[in-house]
């Protein structure tokens, strides 16, 4: 999940701090101090009124009353509905023509008005509506003349220019801000180069407010890109990436993200061309959250562009901070290295490499985000982490199948996503990958061998069946699970079981009925049979009729115990090979076939009475199975429970039977995975 780019709009301080007062005079200011309950607007009133003074005590006064009000939301419609913005434009202007009139003015309060006009400019520019209002009064012109100011030839910088400089490029950033209108007219009235110029100022204040700006302006405005580079931006920016101050590097490593989001393959070229990719691997370590956010969105965008950029970039020192920030406490930091991560994952050396920095467990734990675009990203960096087969053992010895499988997941494209990486895993689970994996079974830690041997359940194949659970001891691990003090273990083995004997055949777990053949026997209100019927049917009817039984001579055969309805059905059974067996007779009649040795007949019911067990009848069911010798009866019961274990587990009597079928569990897989392979099965 590619995430998007947003503008980021300058917070202006709101007070004018120590390092700016060489540009104030507040000897002849006062800050007024309201009450919570007084009503201001009248005061704001007033104090517009007052930029049209010609006295200058009374005008520095409503400057420095609304600058303080304009910091404030609530204050801003007041102070526009006021008439504010056309007096503070026209101030701009005269003040633009006095210093024209008189160039070699240089005192501490020279540009006084200029900068508290420009600052309460910038504040009062919230709403699209409000930066048109502004626009639409030639604010944007006399800014642009402010930005133009410094002459980098000239080494002396008068009295308060970089606090005037600063202010006018912070308010360009918020009259721009998402505004596509504002930002085609500034670059067409060349608000662009002196921005530019103003990179290299001797203030990092200044610098920092420039880059603000580019960055503003360079936000999805491809003619903006282009004459950014074309008045050669990139160097200073570069230079500005290795900045000691964060929020320095922070403004420089958005610009550059903001050139290169949805730009063409040329101007993703120019920026790495600038030397641009070392110094942004170098803010993923900055002690700036934003920052670091902002280059690893930034090393995202770059691995995209091709096969080279990601080597470049792993080769250079990428992975490690990435992984690092993938623990970040910052969900924003989070995402984008995430993001970042997954880019550079479609490489199988960076596969590796990721892996062996230690990417996988806390990818894995950001499956768990509440974040959907955390969970996005993490999720399709492990599909290309999976694409490795180095990688293979340490996704399942990190837990991965299971936290793949058991994840919530918000997005359908995730859940896509993930189903995918299993179905990677799945494929992969053959030749050394199986074979290492086989070895850590055996000899590596216990929490290790229980991973493996509930992951293979699910990713192995037919053919490797046996070798897996029977020879490398991967049935044992699964059984001794069963009987974990863990709950949550015993669920894991019981579904990892169901799935087991679920994959290892695709013919019925239960026998079924055989088919009716097609002798039609009628039978009459006194039964006759016939020997030779008798004699084929069973051994235990071969031995009366055949050994040294009274029966053998005699023309009545009884048969004790055994009520008509059911001796009725057993013997149609005898003749016809099938019967209709309800469930309310089932059980006489599986007693009959199982005392006469019927096989087939016990097939038959066994088959119908498992049709029937539920949560309820599950416990009766599997104890009706065991005086019978009911195999298949017991096998249906003992699927039924690893089906069903959650729902099973808080009954009181289910510990114990799962305890005692646990030797019936073991033949039936045991008989399961030892059955001869077959292609087309």
């Amino acid at each position: 999940m590619a995430p998007s780019r947003t503008s980021v709009k300058r917070k202006l301080e709101h007070h004018f701090d120590k390092e700016n007062e060489e540009a104030e005079d507040h000897r002849h200011s006062k800050v007024l101090v309201l009450d919570s309950d007084h009503d201001v607007l009248p005061d704001i009133h007033r104090h517009v009124s007052l930029l049209t003074s010609s006295d200058s005590p009374s005008l520095n006064t409503a400057l420095l009353f609304l600058s303080q009000f304009a910091t404030n939301e609530e204050f801003v419609d007041a102070i526009i509905e006021s008439g504010a913005v056309p007096a503070l434009v026209k101030h701009l202007q005269l003040q633009q023509q006095r210093q024209q009139e008189d160039p070699i003015l240089n005192n501490s309060s020279r540009y006084d008005v200029q900068i508290k006009c420009a600052y309460i400019l910038g504040l009062l520019a919230l709403k699209p509506e409000q930066q048109l209002l502004i626009h639409n009064a030639g604010a944007l012109p006399y800014l642009i003349d402010l930005l133009k100011m410094w002459d980098n030839r000239n080494k002396t910088i008068p009295l308060g220019l970089p606090c005037l400089l600063r202010r006018a490029a912070d308010a360009i950033t918020n009259l721009a801000h998402e505004n596509s209108v504002i930002k085609n007219f500034l670059r067409i009235k060349g608000a662009i180069p002196p921005l530019v110029q103003l990179l290299e100022f001797t203030d990092t204040k200044v610098q920092r407010a420039a880059t603000g700006a580019l960055r503003t302006l360079a936000f999805k405005n491809f003619d903006n890109k282009k004459q950014i580079i074309g008045c050669n931006a990139l160097p200073p920016l570069t230079i500005l990436l290795q900045s000691q101050d964060p929020t320095l590097h922070y403004e420089a490593v958005g610009v550059i993200g903001n050139l290169v989001h949805s730009s063409s393959p040329d101007i993703k070229k120019d920026v790495l061309l600038a030397g641009v990719l070392q110094p942004v691997i170098g803010i993923l370590s900055s002690s700036c959250s934003e920052s670091q956010r902002e280059a690893a969105l930034l090393i995202g965008q770059f691995a995209t562009i091709d096969s080279d950029c990601k080597n470049h970039i792993a080769q250079r020192g990428g992975i490690t901070p990435l992984v690092e920030m993938l623990k970040s406490s910052d969900t924003h930091v989070r995402e984008m290295s995430a993001f970042a991560l997954g880019r550079l994952a479609q490489n199988s050396h960076n596969q590796a490499g990721i892996a062996h920095n230690g990417g996988i467990e806390p990818l894995l734990s950001l499956l768990g985000s509440k974040s959907g675009a955390i969970q996005h990203n993490a999720a399709f960096a492990l599909y290309g982490l999976a694409d490795n087969e180095d990688n293979v053992s340490s996704i399942i010895k990190a837990g991965g199948l299971q936290k793949l499988q058991e994840g919530i997941f918000r997005a359908q494209p995730t859940k896509e996503c993930v189903a995918k990486t299993l179905k990677r895993l799945e494929d992969k689970m053959h030749g050394l990958v199986l074979r290492h994996v086989l070895y850590l079974m055996r000899f590596a830690e216990k929490s290790v061998q229980i991973r493996i041997a509930l992951a293979l359940a699910h990713l192995c194949s037919d053919n490797n069946r046996k070798s897996i659970f029977i020879d490398n001891n991967g049935l044992e691990l699964l059984l001794d699970l069963l009987e974990s003090t863990s709950l949550k273990q015993r669920c894991d083995a019981a579904a990892a079981l169901y799935k087991l004997a679920t994959k290892t055949t695709a013919s019925p777990l239960v026998d079924a009925a055989p088919p009716s053949p097609t002798l039609q026997v009628y039978l009459g209100k006194r039964f006759y049979a016939h020997r030779k019927c008798l004699l084929a049917s069973s051994d235990t009817f071969r031995a009366m009729l055949d050994g040294g039984y009274r029966e053998r001579e005699g023309k009545d055969i009884e048969i004790p115990n055994i009520n008509w309805g059911v001796f009725k059905l057993m013997m149609r059974y005898i003749y016809t090979g099938t019967v209709d067996v309800n469930l309310d007779i089932a059980h006489d009649l599986l007693k009959a076939a199982d005392q006469y040795l019927l096989e087939g007949l016990k097939r038959i019911c066994e088959y119908a009475i498992s049709q029937d067990i539920s949560v309820d009848n599950v416990f009766e069911m599997y104890n009706m199975s065991q005086p019978f010798n009911a195999t298949s009866l017991r096998h249906a019961c003992i699927l039924f429970m690893l089906e069903h274990y959650e729902k099973l587990r808080a009954e009181p009597w289910f510990c114990s039977l799962v305890h005692c079928s646990i030797p019936d569990i073991r033949q039936l897989f045991s008989t399961l995975l030892t059955k001869p392979y077959s292609a087309d099965s």
